[in-house]
């Protein structure tokens, strides 16, 4: 165990889900949509009648490594070995599916307290975006496994995310309070356009969506959004000319580079500020996990450039509405000084993916782009910015 003077707080954990965490609480006339079937020997899951190959393995009877993938987000994989080739399978550890043990766990690497996802459930939206009432109902239904798994707030130290889905604002609402009244510290909402009764999409920024937001606001619960599926695939395939879902584990340089692009956080993050979220309602706070920070030059370039030629649709620099109202998680591998310098060391969280191989199999161990920060700011990026995140009393309790 790795050890530390300062209490480290973790944004990104994750849990892998049992086969029924979505179907459990479902009601009976939704059940249909969400099956599990047997394709050579393999279970799968298939989603309103079709087959979905986005994660392989979606029982997580067996999973990689912890940490497996570190090194090829890192950019070292001489041999060019697949993800597969790398994963170095493991049978799944009770620890991942059982908060119990997990806070165990926890104890065991030196982790305090940390934030934790799901596995299966950033992909699950985009498959429902024509059943709005079928997409609150599989919400409603994890959210009801999850607080009887896990618990929103465990021992103080393991937060798990209750999902909020947007397309009807007055059930996202009721989910909002069910979750807090149930003990929740942050809600999960996908970083990604909402569907919409018409059939089309829209920014969760448009006024349509205040009330949601002004709950939020009126609760002081932070909104984290994780990356997911997003639909922005769609984009690769106009440019491939293929019509195969979103399948992040398979090797495509294309597709790989539009997804390294980061374009749907950072169009979600734009559309908060342009369409005037946090103008509205100033106490809305946003943190976004496991989307890097690679695209925040870039969004902050594109606010300067844009408020000098109409500064006029603006209420403020949007620059600085930016600042206040969101924290960024950067990939374990990224200019972390850098990011530091745009928003502020106070906006910065860290985040393990534990146990995802892509993440970090050892979180407590600093990495050299943490390490090679001054202390005052590892003490900030490693524990307090999270606590402080998570732990205002929420003005509803």
């Amino acid at each position: 165990m790795t050890e530390h003077r300062f209490q480290i707080w973790d944004a990104d954990n994750h849990l892998y889900e049992t086969t029924d965490a979505y179907t459990r609480y479902l009601p009976k006339e939704y059940r249909g949509a969400i099956q599990w079937i047997q394709v050579d020997g393999l279970t799968k899951l298939m989603i309103k009648g079709r087959l979905t190959d986005t994660i392989p393995n979606p029982t997580y009877e067996v999973v990689a490594s912890p940490g497996a993938w570190a090194d090829y987000f890192r950019g070292i994989n001489p041999e060019g070995k697949s993800l597969r080739e790398l994963a170095n399978p493991i049978r799944c550890p009770d620890e991942f599916r059982n908060a119990e043990q997990r806070l165990r766990l926890l104890d065991a690497q030196g982790i305090h307290a940390c934030v934790m996802f799901p596995t299966t459930g950033g992909m699950l939206e985009e498959r429902m975006t024509d059943d709005i009432e079928l997409t609150h109902a599989v919400a409603h239904a994890y959210n009801q496994w999850l607080l009887e798994e896990w618990g929103f707030d465990y021992a103080g130290r393991i937060f798990a995310t209750p999902i909020i889905t947007l397309p009807d604002v007055d059930k996202a609402i009721d989910e909002l309070n069910w979750c807090v009244e149930n003990g929740a510290r942050a809600v999960l909402v996908n970083p990604r356009p909402v569907a919409t009764v018409t059939g089309r999409t829209t920014s969760m920024g448009q006024p349509y969506f205040d009330p949601f937001w002004k709950r939020v606001e009126q609760l002081g619960i932070p909104v984290l959004m994780h990356a997911c599926d997003s639909g922005y695939d769609r984009y690769s395939r106009d440019w491939e000319g293929k019509s195969a879902e979103y399948t992040p584990f398979k090797p495509d340089a294309f597709r790989t580079i539009v997804y390294e692009d980061a374009r749907s956080i950072l169009d979600t993050c734009a559309a908060l500020v342009a369409h005037g979220v946090f103008t509205r309602h100033p106490g809305v706070r946003v943190g976004v996990i496991e989307n890097g920070g690679s695209w925040v030059p870039r969004l902050l370039d594109l606010f300067e450039r844009v408020y000098k030629k109409m500064p006029g649709e603006f209420a403020e620099h949007p620059v600085e509405q930016f600042k206040r109202h969101i924290w960024v998680n950067p990939f374990h591998e990224e200019d972390l000084a850098g990011l530091i310098d745009l928003i502020g060391a106070d906006r910065v969280l860290f985040g393990s993916d534990f146990p995802h191989p892509e993440g970090l199999a050892e979180p407590a161990k600093l990495t050299p782009e943490i390490a090679a920060l001054p202390e005052p700011t590892i003490e900030a990026v490693m524990g307090r910015n999270l606590r402080d995140l998570l732990t205002a009393v929420p003005n509803g309790r």
